[in-house]
C-alpha cells in the first residue's frame, strides 16, 4: 500500500499577487496547461505566487538553502529515498523540500522551453538548442548540462495533425550535473530526466486509453502480471521507423542515452532521478521501472562487487500508471517514488476512479479476483491541499504545486491572466472524457460541477 503523508491545510485565500509591470517583459508562464491563441487587448502576464513579505520569506529560503547545501552530500541518499522517505516528509525537511522544488524547476523547464506558437518552424518542439536551453529559462546557474532531448511519437489514433506535421513532439530532455563544484557539493554525479505534461491531441487520447495492458519490457522475462495503462505505454514505446527519416520510441531514445552516461562516468558515484508533472509523471515512472527492471542501473566496481545506482522518481500531479502487480515490482526493484500530489487535484485520482488500491481488498482480508486489474499509485505521498475558486484550474497547476512548496505558509487570491478559464476548460474536459472512457457512471457530482463551472468561466470570459 502506497504511503501516504498529509501536510498540514494551507489556507490558499489570502495569498498576494503583485501586478506585473505590463511594460517589462514577461518572463513568468503558466505550466502544464494548454494555452490556446491570445485574445488581442487581454494581458498574458502570470502573477507569480509569493509570500505576503517577499524580502521576509527570500531571506528564510536563502538561509535553509545554505545550511542544507553543505550536508546535502552526505545525506543525499536518504534524500533519494533510500529509506522510503522515513521522518523526512512529516513535517517536511528543509533539505528534502529544497529538492523537490529543485527538481520541479527543472520539470517546470520543459513548459518554459516549449514552443506552442503555431506560426514558428519549432512548434510542438524546444525554442532553445540543448546548449542554450538552462541560460534561456533561467537555470544557467544549476550546474547541469543538457546532453540530449527526447521526442515522443503519437499512438496509434486517427486525428487530425496540424499543419500536417510529424507526429513526433518534444516531451523532455535528459541532463548531467556537469560542474564540478555541483558534484561536490551533491555527493554524487547526478543524471536527470524530466518530462512535461500532456499538450497535444495525440498525447490527450494517450492519456484516456484506460486499458491495463501487459508491460513486457524485459525481454527474458516479459511477467504478464505487471500491466501498465495503455495510452502510457504506447506513447512510451511507439517510433517511426517504417519511415525513412522517422523517430526512435522515447523509450529506445532514452535508454541508449542513460546507458551512455553510466558508461561514462562508471568510476563515479552516480544516481538517475526522474522527474515529471501530470503525463510526463507516468513516463517517468515507466522510464525508472524500465531501467531497473532492465538492471541498467547495475555496475561492478573495482573490487568486482555489483552495485546498484539509485533511481528515485519525483512526481508531481501525476495519475496512476499501473496495476497492483507493476506497483509490488518496481518496490521489489528498488523504485523510490516520491508523489507530490494536491488532494483537490482530479488528475491525481485517474485512472481507476473506482477500481483501485483501496478497492482490492474487504475487510483488510478477503482480496476480490479482479484485483490484478485494479490500478494502484506506487511509492510515498507528499500531499498538498490547495484550491481557489477564482481559477480552480490551479489545482493541477505546476507552478502553483511549486510556490506551495516555496512559501507553504501562503495562501492563495485571484490569479488575473487570460489562461484561466482556458486552463480550467482542459481540466473539466479531461475528467469528462475519461469518465466516459472508464464507463464510469457519468451523473456523480464532479460531473455536474464540471458543466456547471465550464458554463460559468464561459459566461465570465471576455
Amino acid at each position: 500500500m502506497a504511503s501516504k503523508v498529509l501536510m498540514p491545510s494551507l489556507n490558499m485565500n489570502h495569498l498576494a499577487f503583485p501586478v506585473v509591470d505590463k511594460n517589462q517583459p514577461n518572463k513568468s508562464h503558466s505550466f502544464g496547461q494548454v494555452c490556446l491563441p491570445k485574445k488581442t487587448g487581454i494581458s498574458s502576464s502570470r502573477q507569480s505566487v509569493i509570500a505576503n513579505n517577499n524580502s521576509t520569506a527570500s531571506a528564510v529560503l536563502m538561509s535553509a538553502v545554505a545550511k542544507t547545501s553543505s550536508i546535502l552530500a552526505h545525506f543525499w541518499r536518504e534524500v533519494q529515498g533510500s529509506n522510503n522517505w522515513e521522518n523526512l516528509v512529516e513535517p517536511l525537511h528543509p533539505l528534502l523540500r529544497k529538492e523537490i522544488i529543485r527538481y520541479g524547476e527543472f520539470v517546470a523547464a520543459c513548459y518554459k522551453a516549449f514552443d506552442l506558437d503555431p506560426n514558428s518552424k519549432r512548434y510542438l518542439n524546444c525554442k532553445y538548442g540543448k546548449k542554450s536551453m538552462f541560460k534561456q529559462v533561467g537555470l544557467e546557474n544549476s550546474g547541469y548540462q543538457v546532453t540530449k532531448y527526447i521526442y515522443a511519437t503519437a499512438p496509434d489514433v486517427s486525428i487530425p495533425i496540424q499543419n500536417g506535421a510529424s507526429c513526433g513532439r518534444w516531451i523532455g530532455y535528459v541532463a548531467v550535473a556537469s560542474d564540478e563544484e555541483t558534484v561536490k557539493k551533491l555527493g554524487r554525479r547526478d543524471v536527470v530526466v524530466t518530462f512535461r505534461g500532456t499538450v497535444t491531441n495525440h498525447e490527450w487520447v494517450a492519456n484516456f486509453m484506460s486499458s491495463l495492458t501487459a508491460a513486457r519490457l524485459d525481454p527474458h522475462n516479459p511477467r504478464p502480471e505487471v500491466k501498465v495503462e495503455s495510452g502510457f505505454l504506447s506513447l512510451y514505446t511507439s517510433d517511426e521507423t517504417d519511415t525513412k527519416f522517422g523517430l526512435e520510441s522515447c523509450r529506445e531514445q532514452l535508454l541508449s542515452e542513460v546507458s551512455r552516461l553510466i558508461n561514462k562516468y562508471k568510476g563515479e558515484e552516480l544516481s538517475i532521478t526522474v522527474a515529471g508533472h501530470s503525463m510526463g509523471s507516468a513516463l517517468a515512472l515507466l522510464l525508472a521501472y524500465d531501467i531497473a527492471e532492465l538492471g541498467l542501473n547495475k555496475k561492478t566496481d573495482f573490487s568486482e562487487s555489483e552495485q546498484e545506482i539509485p533511481i528515485a522518481v519525483f512526481s508531481f500531479g501525476g495519475p496512476r500508471v499501473g496495476n497492483s502487480s507493476f506497483k509490488q515490482r518496481c518496490e521489489e526493484l528498488g523504485v523510490k517514488v516520491l508523489r507530490i500530489v494536491n488532494v483537490n487535484d482530479p488528475i491525481t485520482k485517474l485512472p481507476g476512479v473506482l477500481f483501485n488500491e483501496n478497492f482490492r481488498v474487504l475487510g483488510g482480508r478477503y482480496e476480490f479476483p479482479w484485483s490484478c486489474s485494479c490500478y494502484a499509485h506506487v511509492g510515498v505521498e507528499l500531499v498538498l491541499d490547495f484550491f481557489n475558486m477564482q481559477n480552480p484550474s490551479c489545482v493541477h497547476d505546476l507552478e502553483t504545486y511549486i510556490s506551495l512548496l516555496k512559501w507553504p505558509k501562503t495562501s492563495l487570491q485571484n490569479i488575473h491572466n487570460d489562461h484561466a478559464g482556458v486552463d480550467f476548460l482542459n481540466w473539466a474536459r479531461d475528467f469528462l472524457f475519461t469518465a466516459q472512457n472508464l464507463n464510469i457512471n457519468i451523473n456523480l457530482p464532479w460531473k455536474d460541477a464540471a458543466i456547471n463551472m465550464v458554463n460559468l468561466v464561459q459566461s465570465q470570459r471576455p
